[in-house]
Order: structure tokens, then C-alpha cells, then sequence
């Protein structure tokens, strides 16, 4: 009997099968900065602001073979993907922030027959704290030149959460809490130079606009993710009651940049911004994160 398994095809079929996330496969290295609010019932405050400027390795590893998903309403649909791991550090102290490991899949579109239905980009992840998060896609985007970065606001509010990019109706107004905001300084390490405090923490996406000042990005690819309304984010009991973590936005800009310095080959560089709901003290806490990645091997 022949030996039967999913061989992986090759590089240029692999690269095609991801689609949008084609450029990923190898790792990423450089600098961001991280905003969350968290409880400080430790201290007796009813929270702290914490601010890191941050280093930061994101490796991606192809999944060579077809993922067949099985149907039964509807034909046998194949995922392609890639398995990623992030690490995060705090810029100053190397300390450990962040680690996360998970998947990106493409999920290619269905045609008739069956009902139609677009491609799709998935992300799924698991962070030590005890969540696991599924996102998918919700706007893709190929286009010459560089990226389009818009605000991302990080005041707390009640009731609706807006889109990533809106600020909300109902902005938390207790003096006591927006102080913090207003008054924290910026971590000295790994930031861009000339950044305004003030600013930058109101909207860490600044952090990404200085980082590619003067660049010449030739282009990029948008894929816009969130687990709203599609997908969603478990949490172990402990986050539930102390700090939940209700919804994830984020955008990834993958950007071709030309070097002109000594006719150097373009290099591929990775941004993004994130933004996690974190419920307690019945507000929701923007948990901000940025970055902009070189990819090195």
C-alpha cells in the first residue's frame, strides 16, 4: 500500500496560496510602542497607565500543504497559512512584555454553486494570560505607494465600541482618570525623535507615521482584522472578572521599500496597530499596540 500523506508544493506555489500574506514567511525585527491601562487594585488605585517603547521579533513559518476544510452544504474548500510567534519586550529593560504564538489563514473565495462568499485573512492567537482570540478580515487593500494611517484614540468610554479608527461617543470625563493620560511622559528608549507626549498617547498611530518619515514605500498591502462581528475572544474566569478582553481591531500595512542608499534591493518592512477592549470598572480601556518591523532573513 503507498505510503499517503499532504506533501508542501513549492516556494512559488506556497507564495501563491497565501495570497496577501505571501511577503511573511521569515522574520521580522524592530521597535513600537505599547499603551494599556490596567487594574492596580494591588496599590489601591483603580488603575495605572502603562507605557513601554518596545523591541520586538516576529517570525513566520510557512504551512506548506493544503488545509482541506471538509464540506458537506458545500464543496471541500483548501486554507493556506502560516504559524507565527511573537515576542515583545520592554526596550529598556529587555523584560519580557508579550508572547504570542498562533496562525494567519487564507481563506480563499467560493463560487457557484455554492453560496459565494469573498477571500478572506484569519488570525487566530493564545496569549499566557488566558485568552485565545479568532479575527478575521474586513477590508483588503493592494496599492502603489505608502500607507494611509489614520488616528487610533486611546481615551477610555462607555457604551459603543467604536471602529478602530473612530473616536468614541461617550469619552470617559473623570478628571482623576484622564490625568494619567495627559501627564505620563514618554519612555526615552527606541522612540522616534520629536514625538509630543501629549499627542503620541492620545494616539500611539503617530509612533507609526514617524517611523517611515522620509521613506519611499513603492507599496503596500491592507489587511484589516477584527473579531467584530465575525470571531470573538475567550478568557480564562480571572480576566473575565478583572480585566476583559472584549473585542481586537487591528491593521497590518506590509510595505515594499525602495533603499536608494548605495542601489540597495528593496526590503519589505511590516507595521501594524492593534487595539484590545479591556472591560473593568464598567469602562472599556484601549489597549493600544504599534510597531514597525524590517524583515532580516
Amino acid at each position: 500500500m503507498p505510503l499517503v500523506f499532504r506533501a508542501s508544493g513549492p516556494l512559488d506555489a506556497i507564495q501563491k496560496n497565501l495570497g496577501l500574506l505571501g511577503d511573511l514567511p521569515g522574520t521580522f525585527i524592530g521597535t513600537g510602542f505599547n499603551l494599556i491601562a490596567r487594574p492596580d487594585k494591588q496599590n489601591n488605585n483603580p488603575f495605572f497607565l502603562e507605557l513601554n517603547a518596545t523591541q520586538e521579533i516576529l517570525e513566520f513559518t510557512n504551512i506548506g500543504g493544503d488545509i482541506p476544510n471538509r464540506g458537506s452544504a458545500q464543496s471541500d474548500l483548501n486554507l493556506h497559512g502560516i504559524r507565527y510567534l511573537q515576542r515583545v519586550a520592554d526596550c529598556a529593560t529587555h523584560t519580557a512584555i508579550h508572547l504570542e504564538p498562533g496562525l494567519w489563514l487564507h481563506v480563499p473565495p467560493t463560487g457557484a454553486p455554492d453560496p459565494v462568499t469573498e477571500e478572506t485573512y484569519v488570525r487566530q492567537a493564545t496569549i499566557p494570560h488566558g485568552d485565545s482570540v479568532l479575527a478575521q478580515s474586513t477590508f483588503l487593500l493592494k496599492v502603489n505607494g505608502g500607507p494611509q494611517i489614520a488616528p487610533v484614540d486611546s481615551t477610555p468610554f462607555t457604551g459603543q465600541i467604536p471602529d478602530l479608527n473612530s473616536s468614541p461617543a461617550n469619552p470617559v470625563t473623570n478628571a482623576d482618570y484622564l490625568k494619567q493620560f495627559r501627564e505620563k511622559p514618554l519612555p526615552t528608549e527606541c522612540l522616534p525623535a520629536g514625538l509630543d507626549a501629549v499627542q503620541t498617547i492620545k494616539n500611539p498611530a503617530l509612533v507609526l507615521q514617524a517611523a517611515i518619515a522620509g521613506q519611499n514605500i513603492t507599496e503596500t498591502i491592507v489587511i484589516q482584522i477584527s473579531t467584530a462581528p465575525v470571531g470573538g475572544i475567550v478568557n480564562i474566569p480571572f480576566l473575565v472578572q478583572n480585566a476583559n478582553a472584549t473585542r481586537l481591531d487591528a491593521i497590518f500595512w506590509i510595505e515594499k521599500v525602495s533603499n536608494p542608499a548605495g542601489g540597495a534591493e528593496p526590503f519589505i518592512q511590516l507595521q501594524y496597530v492593534q487595539r484590545v477592549i479591556l472591560d473593568f470598572l464598567n469602562i472599556h480601556w484601549p489597549h493600544i499596540s504599534v510597531a514597525t518591523l524590517v524583515k532580516t532573513l
